[in-house]
Formats: structure tokens, sequence, C-alpha cells
């Protein structure tokens, strides 16, 4: 393949991801949302579940009874993921979701017992955690795209535009 078929194949592609790629990206982490949220609703289905009804217990001092918890919680995520994949009220979605992850998040101090092994090495649970950064990068680059932006797939059409 020469050069320019490269090229060419290249920007079709790029065009395409920059078309597609975050509506892809909304509906995948929609989905996972809509995933983990379900299995919440059934106590222990969800690998979290103890973790994430200790937390809560902990948060609400005690004021929130763990069969509560789990389906707040359980429909909070499936609330997250269903606007995700719809793509409807995209700011009240990503504000649920931050705040989802803000107190997905505090386990790591609350319970660091359980959530890291040693310093700087999270436990299989921690990285359950950890790995919600990437979710919060997604959520924050959607939130970029409410008002109407997007990915451009032709870097040189940026340019000429802003000249």
């Amino acid at each position: 393949m020469d050069r320019t078929a490269f090229q060419a194949i290249d920007r079709r592609a790029t065009h395409w991801l920059a078309e597609h790629g975050l509506t892809l990206l909304r509906i995948s982490i929609g989905v996972v949302f809509i995933w983990f949220g379900v299995l919440k609703f059934w106590p222990g289905l969800s690998p979290a579940d103890q973790l994430a009804t200790e937390t809560i217990d902990r948060i609400t001092f005690g004021l929130i009874t763990e069969d509560l918890a789990r389906v707040l919680l359980a429909t909070l995520e499936t609330t997250i993921g269903i606007g995700l994949v719809t793509g409807k009220f995209m700011r009240l979605t990503l504000l649920l979701l931050v705040g989802q992850m803000l107190g997905a998040a505090t386990p790591l101090f609350l319970f660091p017992e359980v959530t890291w092994s040693q310093p700087l090495v999270p436990t299989l649970e921690g990285q359950y955690i950890l790995k919600n950064i990437v979710l919060v990068s997604a959520a924050l680059t959607i939130g970029a795209t409410v008002r109407g932006g997007g990915l451009v797939g032709d870097p040189e059409a940026l340019y000429s535009m802003s000249e």
C-alpha cells in the first residue's frame, strides 16, 4: 500500500472516530453503569456490594440501612446509565455521575485496610475503585460536549476556522 492510500484510509478512519467516538464512549459507559447498577438490586450479586453498603453506613452515620443503601445506590447507578445511553438530561446525569464517583472513592480513605495492601499498592477492591479515574475522565470529556461541541477529525479544518 502506498503512502497516499494509507493517508486516505487514515483520514477516513479519523473522521469516523471523531464523528462517532464520543457517542460510543457515552453509550459504553452508560451500559457499564446500568450493568453494575442492576447487579446491586440483589444482595451479594455485585462484588462491590459489601464495601458500598459499609461506606454508605459510615458516611450517613448509620441513618440509612444496608438494604435501603443498596437500593438507592442501584437506582442511582442505573439512572446514570440510562441517562448516558439515551443522551437525555446530560448535565444532570454527569452531575450525578461525579457525585457517585466521589462517594465511590471514599472507601480508599475510610477503609484503607480493605483497599490498600501497602502504601501505593491497591488491593483488588482498591483497583476496582481506582479504575473510576477513567470513568471520571470520560465523563469530563463527554461534559465538554453537552453544549454542542465535539471532536474534529481534520485538524487542518480546525486551524483554518480559527484564522
